[in-house]
């Protein structure tokens, strides 16, 4: 292991190169670089794929089955989105990894040219499958698909039943990483068991260490077929239990990641989840790229970035634009984050969506418009208002990483939140 710090010629930030391993050589065409620590915790960075690089921190929109619903490939590049998420769980069932790879992948199936991650499909067996854990923060994402249909956990793997056909599957960490391989990802994730916040420690325990097995098996798969065209992040578990998580920590820095994703429960209120991300944030690799899985409200994103994360992935914007909400600033929504243009008050509304957006929706119609959409049916409305909160968190980031580089963040969390 390496790291390698230089300071830039002619410039006043310091350039802090990822670690290197055997795996990821210099000639690898992999990379992360930190440009900029801020004093807040914040870093400025930039991931290199195959497929293009990603300017950091950044937000992952889930095309959780190959699609973001109600959006082509190219208006989701449009609105400036640089990576997306597809989910493994989800198109292992339908159409299948073997089909996916006879299409050519995902890139070419959906006609995505930018980076692409896929998770192991872990998150989904065990959050839907435990039908009780509905409180849970994270668990709130699921589609409702297939709960209650997790039958087995084993030092094998995974059982559980297709919500499309009633089928019997087993998701071992081999399979896993077979399937991601098929699915053609750039960056892929390792099976975890995902235990509900209200487990004991002594369960947590034994859950997060069967993770770290599995994650280890999931590593030696990966390596058995070799290739420059993906990696694998690990992820840290532990749940609500500081000593759990600082245990995970260490195991994913000591293993041949290339990146860490911090997973699992994060705590049954938004405090507690903040609390285990805060302290996650100083125990974990200093130097790998961090992912922080399935959060994506604009205040956990400011939360996120001062602990050091550099990527998010959250179904909540494309999610809450369906229902009919819009991202705006704390400012010009009475201090919620979002407005709802289901509500009647909006029915003769002239105005825009967010008058300080220039995205398709808000440059072409108005809030009334898109309520009348919204409450005759026509799926235009829920249309407009995802390329609008796909639009929104971009602009954020790309706000986000200019304030980073002049060490103004705090002006820019002014002007989104309370």
């Amino acid at each position: 292991m390496e790291t390698v710090a230089e300071n830039l010629s002619g410039a006043s930030e310091e350039r802090v190169v990822s670690t290197v391993t055997k795996s990821h050589r210099p000639s690898h065409p992999f990379s992360f670089e930190i440009f900029r620590n801020d004093p807040s915790g914040a870093r400025l960075g930039r991931l290199r794929t195959p497929h293009g690089s990603i300017d950091t921190p950044a937000f992952l929109f889930c095309a959780t089955k190959a699609s973001i619903k109600g959006l082509t490939a190219e208006q989701v590049r449009r609105s400036g989105t640089q990576i997306i998420l597809a989910n493994t769980y989800h198109l292992s069932l339908q159409p299948g990894g073997e089909t996916v790879e006879a299409l050519g992948g995902l890139h070419s199936m959906m006609d995505w040219t930018g980076p692409l991650l896929t998770d192991s499909g872990g998150f989904q067996i065990f959050s839907l499958g435990h039908g009780g854990v509905a409180q849970e923060i994270k668990s709130r994402r699921g589609s409702g698909e297939g709960r209650r249909t997790l039958l087995k956990v084993t030092e094998e793997g995974a059982l559980f039943r297709s919500y499309v056909d009633g089928a019997l599957h087993m998701l071992t960490p081999e399979s896993s990483i077979s399937i991601q391989r098929r699915l053609g990802a750039d960056i892929i994730l390792p099976l975890d068991e995902c235990t509900p916040f209200h487990m004991d420690r002594s369960h947590t325990a034994d859950s997060t260490r069967r993770s770290h097995r599995w994650e280890r098996r999931s590593l030696e798969e990966f390596r058995r077929h070799g290739g420059e065209k993906q990696v694998l992040y690990g992820i840290i578990q532990g749940g609500i239990y500081e000593d759990l998580r600082r245990e995970s920590c260490a195991f994913v820095a000591e293993e041949d990641f290339f990146g860490q994703a911090i997973g699992g429960s994060l705590g049954g209120e938004k405090s507690q989840m903040r609390e285990i991300v805060d302290a996650v944030g100083r125990m974990k690799h200093p130097t790998r790229p961090t992912h922080l899985l399935g959060i994506g409200g604009v205040e956990d994103i400011f939360r996120g970035i001062c602990s050091g994360v550099d990527t998010f992935d959250c179904v909540h914007p494309t999610r809450l634009a369906r229902h009919g909400g819009a991202l705006l600033p704390f400012s010009l929504s009475e201090g919620k984050g979002h407005i709802n243009l289901r509500s009647g008050r909006f029915a003769t509304d002239r105005d825009p969506v967010d008058p300080t957006c220039d995205c398709l929706c808000c440059g072409t119609v108005s809030r009334g418009y898109v309520h009348h959409l919204l409450k005759a049916g026509e799926t235009l409305g829920g249309q407009l208002l995802t390329l609008h909160n796909i639009a929104f968190l971009n602009r954020l980031m790309v706000r986000i990483r200019s304030a980073i580089a002049t060490q103004s963040l705090d002006s820019v969390k002014d002007l989104y939140l309370r």
